[in-house]
Formats: C-alpha cells, sequence, structure tokens
C-alpha cells in the first residue's frame, strides 16, 4: 500500500472522530489548546489501537468482532446524541455547562468512531500492510483533523449556543444510524 493510499486511508477513517470533535467544540465555551489536544489525542490513539487490535486478531475473531462493531458504534453515538439532543432542550439557570472532557465521556466516543479502524486492521492483516507505520499515520491524522474539528465546533457554538448543541446532537444520532446501516449492508461503505 501506498503512502498516498495510505494517507487517504486514514484522512476517510478520521472523518467520523472530525464529526465528534466539531460536536465536542459546539459546547465548549472557551477552547483551549489543551482541551483541543485531549480530544485530538484520544481519537488519534484509539485509531492508532483498533488496527493493531483488528491485525493481531484478524485470524482469532475477525468475523464475530465485524458482526457487532456497527451495532457498538450505533448505540454508543446515539445514547451520547440523545443527551446532546434532550440537554439542548433543559433550561438552564445556571451558567453554561461545558461538555466533560473525562475518560467517562471521551472514551465512548473514542471506541465507537474507531470501530471502522478496527475492520481496517483486519484487511491489514490479509493484504500483509506494514502495521506499525500505517497505524501512525491514520493516528497522526486522526489527531490533527480533531483538533481542528473541536476548533470548527467551536465557532459555531459561541454563537449558536443551544441549536448548535442540538445539530451536534443529531449528527451523532445520525452518524450511529448510518454505521448501523452499513454494517447491515443496506448502505454502500
Amino acid at each position: 500500500m501506498s503512502f498516498l493510499e495510505l494517507f487517504l486511508l486514514a484522512t476517510g477513517l478520521s472523518m467520523d472522530a472530525f464529526a465528534v470533535a466539531i460536536c465536542i467544540g459546539l459546547t465548549i465555551p472557551k477552547i483551549t489548546i489543551k482541551k483541543a489536544l485531549i480530544v485530538g489525542l484520544y481519537f488519534g490513539i484509539f485509531q492508532a489501537v483498533m488496527p493493531i487490535i483488528g491485525y493481531f486478531a484478524a485470524t482469532l475473531f475477525a468475523e464475530r468482532i465485524l458482526a457487532y462493531s456497527s451495532i457498538i458504534a450505533f448505540v454508543l453515538l446515539c445514547f451520547i446524541g440523545v443527551k446532546m439532543i434532550i440537554d439542548a432542550f433543559k433550561k438552564e439557570d445556571t451558567p453554561e455547562k461545558e461538555y466533560s472532557l473525562s475518560a467517562s465521556q471521551m472514551l465512548p466516543l473514542a471506541i465507537a468512531t474507531s470501530i471502522d479502524a478496527l475492520a481496517v486492521g483486519v484487511s491489514f492483516a490479509f493484504l500483509e500492510v506494514n502495521i506499525f507505520p500505517a497505524v501512525s499515520l491514520i493516528g497522526i491524522t486522526t489527531l490533527l483533523l480533531s483538533i481542528v474539528g473541536v476548533k470548527v465546533g467551536n465557532l459555531f457554538g459561541i454563537k449558536f449556543k443551544s441549536k448548535a448543541q442540538l445539530l451536534g446532537g443529531i449528527i451523532l444520532v445520525l452518524l450511529g444510524i448510518k454505521i448501523l446501516l452499513e454494517g447491515m449492508d443496506i448502505l454502500p461503505v
């Protein structure tokens, strides 16, 4: 696999994380480099680790893992998306609550957005791709695009507040549905 092919693959894999990073940026009133980096690192690390897991699990569990990956991503993304939608309609008497970048909030998102990378790792095993340079490129690309996504989301979030949070929640739910339908072979990948 050439560098250009790997870069295009890495960019494609990063798009889910980019979309979710935008949603996170919508809810952060004051963005800092540290906050954007936290989001980028969660998504970048998981996008790099999942293909490694898929690569080494390819011969043992490939069919079982892939059979449920779209359902897992669907449930995680919809859960968080519905929560954002509900929060958008809550009338707050207190100052605006910022999206938590804690592990309990970020891990489900990082897992949900990187499950497709698990399948890529399986295909890397069959294609005999040199796994470590490939996952390094995937991780770095996702890290950078996620940081940009947080900033883009933040620019819109400052202006549109609860409407932006509602939109972010809807995007997460739609992304979850898309992943589920692709996994069921109803939509082309």
